[in-house]
């Protein structure tokens, strides 16, 4: 078998990446692999994982979360952070809704024609009707 150029002793290489979520502290990240395929010396097939250009362990072994240490990580597919990080950023960047003001007239009372509602207004559909 031949060698893959860049990936010396490696006979295929395969490209993947997981996101990551500590159960603990409730950190996520992502990461990329590049799974190495290799055979020793006696003919046996091994993978070898590699990050940022450095031999690591396997993810799928045992995950460590980089802000708490704790092994108790879930692994999803990965985008899997990155979309709950945009959809918790466009939740934070809507404005709130403000009070709606009810046009007055000059004295505070409700325009002619405007009905000023009130809570009981609204649940009356709600109560029974005594028989």
């Amino acid at each position: 078998m031949s060698e893959i150029a860049g990936h010396p002793g490696a006979t295929a290489v395969v490209n993947e990446s997981y996101s990551f979520a500590c159960m603990r502290c409730g950190h996520g990240w992502e990461q990329s692999y590049e799974i190495e395929h290799h055979i020793d010396g006696d003919g046996r097939e091994f993978v070898q994982y590699m990050a940022d250009g450095r031999v690591v362990p396997s993810p799928l072994s045992r995950p460590t979360c980089a802000n708490c240490d704790n092994h108790v990580v879930r692994i999803m597919r990965p985008g899997r952070v990155a979309a709950t990080r945009d959809a918790a950023h466009r939740q934070h960047t809507t404005p709130p809704a403000g009070p709606v003001e009810v046009p007055t007239a000059a004295d505070g009372s409700p325009q002619p024609g405007e009905h000023h509602w009130h809570l009981s207004d609204l649940l009356h559909v709600f109560q029974r009707k005594a028989s």
